[in-house]
């Protein structure tokens, strides 16, 4: 009895070990799993599409439960409204964010750098830069420019000042970013606070990050990235699209060919796909203005060098009309990026270029509309005029012709013996041809 006792107590000892054991186990292997961060790379302009796309795989990566969220960047700036809705996807974010400005040779200027700053964590490679932050004037004209200007500038003042504040850098800096618009390598960007570390690759980042804290709803969390992976995300053909027709040389160049085929369409009515494709272009180039600080006064120059290309077809202007054409859309095409920051603007070789292209194709496309209204007519009744015919028939008040491989009805004011040639002088409202006895018919070889 004794013995049965002690065997089941062992028993019993026995596995409550080996229940221990696994669940050591099983926690160690869930503790010792790699954590796995969201993340996208960033090295374009910040426009609505890009801020679209992150702002959409952040939220993707909160949902999932990711560690953190990597953001590798590497950008001139972008647009105002853009950079605050990323901005605003980071600050709401659940899960850390991580702003890496990489490899060495980046820059995170203008919206990128508030974008850096927005971060929980701002990391730099050697060799980058950030800052230059100040805002593009808006172009009001005057005073009133002046003082829109110094709006807009208090304004981003303000914007940035908050950021560094909440998260913890140095303020002083943040702003001489904006009102000076200053520029700091990253190893002064580091010294300044501006950001947290500098990271020679991934790798080193988010080692040096492992155990770095940060606060949310107002507790302290710790933040695990040693060894972690990154699941980098990539766009959409659709978001590819946008991004690419989004570029300013790419909406302006869309511009130009809707107008081609408009014009072509409009001035050679029926060929439908010149038509086609100018609308379609068109549209994709009014979609990419509206993302885009675009002068629209630049745009109605643009389509009124159109209206005097066509206007062309119609009214004989000897060539003042294409003149005023060509000026206009040169006028247009240097107005219309009037408004774009630096790093969008469209070069002047590219307008020039642009321009002198188009003002040919529209010149060669005039040429072809004058030269088919001033030929004569090879078909129809008007195409008869002048063509030789044989008389199928004597000839006086009514008769019949063979001509274009066709019998027709004929009338002569003189008249003409069967067989003779004939030439066609006018066709009647009742489509019978008047004809006229060519003088040595004898001579002439009838007509097929």
């Amino acid at each position: 009895m004794m013995k049965t006792f002690r065997q089941g107590l062992f028993s019993r000892w026995v596995w409550r070990l080996l229940l221990a054991a696994g669940v050591m186990i099983v926690g160690n292997s869930a503790w010792s799993e790699a954590p796995r961060l969201g993340g996208v790379r960033v090295d374009a302009v910040i426009n609505p599409t890009v801020a679209e796309f992150v702002v959409a795989q952040l939220t993707e990566a909160n949902r999932e439960q990711r560690a953190a969220f990597l953001l590798e960047l590497d950008t001139p700036g972008g647009l105002d409204s853009a950079m605050r809705t990323l901005i605003k996807g980071i600050l709401g974010s659940e899960i850390p964010v991580i702003v890496y400005v990489h490899p060495g040779g980046a820059r995170a200027a203008s919206a990128g750098a508030l974008i850096t700053l927005a971060a929980d964590f701002a990391v730099m490679s050697p060799g980058t830069n950030i800052g230059a932050a100040h805002p593009v004037a808006l172009g009001l004209g005057g005073e009133r420019s002046e003082t829109m200007q110094a709006k807009v500038l208090e304004d981003a003042v303000a914007y940035i000042r908050g950021i560094a504040r909440q998260r913890n850098r140095d303020v002083d800096a943040a702003e001489a970013m904006v009102r000076e618009n200053l520029s700091f390598s990253a190893e002064e960007a580091l010294e300044r606070g501006l950001v947290d570390l500098l990271a020679a690759d991934t790798e080193e980042m988010l080692a040096s990050l492992d155990g770095a804290t940060y606060e949310r709803r107002g507790e302290t969390r710790l933040l695990r990235s040693s060894g972690g992976t990154v699941l980098v995300a990539s766009m959409g053909w659709r978001q590819q699209i946008l991004n690419a027709i989004s570029q300013p040389t790419v909406a302006y160049l869309l511009l130009m060919l809707g107008l081609l085929g408009i014009f072509f369409e409009i001035s050679q009515p029926g060929a439908i796909f010149p038509g086609a494709v100018g609308a379609i272009a068109l549209l994709l180039a009014f979609f990419a203005f509206q993302t885009l600080p675009v002068n629209y006064v630049g745009v109605l120059f643009i389509l009124l060098a159109l209206v005097l290309f066509l206007l062309e077809v119609e009214i004989t202007s000897y060539g003042l009309l294409t003149v005023g054409g060509v000026v206009s859309m040169t006028f247009g095409s240097l107005m219309l990026g009037e408004y774009f920051p630096p790093f969008l603007r469209l070069s002047l070789a590219l307008i020039a270029g642009t321009v002198a292209v188009c003002s040919g194709l529209f010149l060669i496309i005039l040429f072809s509309v004058f030269r088919t209204q001033k030929r004569p007519f090879f078909s129809g009744a008007e195409g008869m005029v002048g063509k030789l015919a044989e008389a199928l028939t004597d000839i006086h008040q009514e008769g019949q012709v063979f001509v274009h491989g066709e019998s027709w009805r004929a009338f002569s004011a003189l008249p003409v013996a069967r067989g003779e040639t004939v030439e066609v002088v006018r066709v009647d409202d009742r489509l019978r041809l008047e004809v006229r006895r060519v003088p040595d018919s004898s001579a002439q070889d009838p007509p097929a």
